[in-house]
């Protein structure tokens, strides 16, 4: 996945859990948290950052995938 949710390190960071504060069901926070969602709803995220007190980008980090970061073979030198 190319972009990771950083809710686990951000709740910790805080010494804190959100199943109260978001309204979120367990489940859907632990989706979230093991970066096995697919998507987010603005709602959720802005949810979130309020009971955080964050910025998206706090919560979000983009991690590019592996083939992306090693370069074309054209520009790799030969070993």
């Amino acid at each position: 996945m190319a972009i990771a949710v950083k809710l686990d390190e951000l709740l910790h960071d805080r010494r804190m859990t959100l199943t109260d504060r978001v309204g979120m069901t367990l489940a859907n926070l632990s989706i979230l948290k093991t970066g096995k969602a697919r998507a987010i709803r603005f709602s959720t995220l802005e949810a979130i950052c309020e009971a955080l007190a964050c910025q998206p980008g706090d919560l979000l980090r983009f991690e590019p995938e592996q083939a992306e970061r090693e370069p074309p073979a054209a520009d790799r030198v030969p070993a």
